[in-house]
Formats: C-alpha cells, structure tokens, sequence
C-alpha cells in the first residue's frame, strides 16, 4: 500500500471523480445488493434470503467486471425484480462520504474542470442526485452505459477523452476499485488515489499499488 504524496494542485487542469465509495457511502449499495435484493429474491420464489443471497451471487460473479454488473435493467430482467422501484424507495438511505461535500464545494473554487465518471446505470445515478444534489458540483457527468463498457475496460479511456477531452498527464482521478484505477494508470492518467474508506460501516481496504487516502477530502 502507497502513501499519498501531496496533490500538487498547480500541475492538474482536471478532476476525474468516481461516484460510489468515493463520494457516496458505499454502505447502501452493499446493504442493498447483498441483503435487501437477497430477501425480496427470495420472498418472491419462496427461498430463504441465505438461500437467495448465495444463488445471487453466483449470477453477480459470472458478469462482474462487465457492463451488464452495473445495469439496473440487467439485474431487473435476470432477478424478475423492479430494481429502479426498490432503489427509489430506498433512496433516503443514500447518503456522502464523511467530508465529500465539503470537498466538492472547496473543489468549485479551485478553477479545475471537474468531472463525474461513473460505472452507475444512468437511473441509479439520477436517483442518487435526486437525494443528494450531486451534480451541481460538476461540469459534466457521464455513466459508462452510454459508452457501454466500464471504466476497468481499457478501450473506456480513449473513448472517454473523445468526447470529453483532457490532457492525462494534467488529470487527477480518484476511484476506490484498483481494477479501474490499474486501467486509468494504464491509459496514462498523471495523478491517481485510492480511497481506502468506500464503506463507512467496514474496516479500510488495502490500495495495492496506488497511492491511497482515508477520504476524498483527505486530498485537500
């Protein structure tokens, strides 16, 4: 594991940030995937939710690291399940990262262009802005749907760039998942971070080989 040297702000012209485990508490989306999905899988085909969550996860196995893992739609055709419908009953729960707000207002001021890059089906992402009026504090925002592949794919960054065009070098990205950060390194991104606290509720995760911070806001 890395230890984060300082941000040399004076050498970045552009922000990348992820959404969940970055900004926003990941906590809701592993409550809600690994045990709220589970126990209505299972009261809909009459199953224990063990039962379910165990069955479930070996379907999320087979297509992790595609596009098709974060599609909503996806998982709402393969579960037989309204997933958009529970997430928006679930909304409240969708809460910041402690001190990823407070980042994101000290960001606006910094002059950067600061864009929000994430893996979120296009609805998960409007439900979560919806709570948490989270793009107001960009200058663009993209899902990776409407690029149909993900950010751990290397073919993204290039077609990234075509339509919002940076220079790599100039660039600072910050993701919690080290496939995605190994292939935004791999594209040529000059400042990469780790967060080691994508769930406020679970112990801190390991970076690998990239440097890491606690929280976002440990950048500034």
């Amino acid at each position: 594991m890395e230890a984060a040297a300082p941000i040399d702000w004076s050498r970045i012209d552009t922000v990348l940030l992820d959404m969940d485990g970055t900004l926003l508490d990941l906590r809701f989306d592993n409550w809600f995937w690994q045990e709220l999905i589970p126990r209505h899988y299972g009261a809909a085909h009459d199953m224990d939710a063990l039962d379910a969550a165990q069955l479930i996860e070996r379907r999320f196995a087979a297509a992790r690291g595609t596009i098709q893992w974060y599609c909503i739609e996806h998982w709402s055709r393969e579960l037989g399940l309204d997933i958009a419908g529970i997430k928006r009953s679930t909304q409240a729960e969708v809460r910041y990262l402690p001190g990823a707000e407070d980042f994101l207002v000290r960001l606006k001021g910094s002059g950067k262009r600061r864009v929000l890059v994430t893996n979120a089906h296009p609805e998960t992402l409007a439900i979560k802005n919806r709570q948490v009026g989270l793009t107001p504090h960009f200058d663009a925002w993209h899902s990776t749907h409407s690029f149909e592949i993900p950010k751990e794919d290397a073919d993204f960054w290039p077609r990234l760039m075509a339509k919002e065009p940076f220079d790599a070098a100039r660039t600072l990205f910050v993701d919690d998942s080290l496939p995605v950060l190994d292939a935004a390194r791999e594209f040529g991104i000059g400042w990469i971070r780790a967060i080691r606290c994508p769930d406020s509720g679970r112990p801190p995760q390991g970076t690998g080989d990239h440097a890491g911070v606690d929280r976002i806001a440990d950048l500034l």
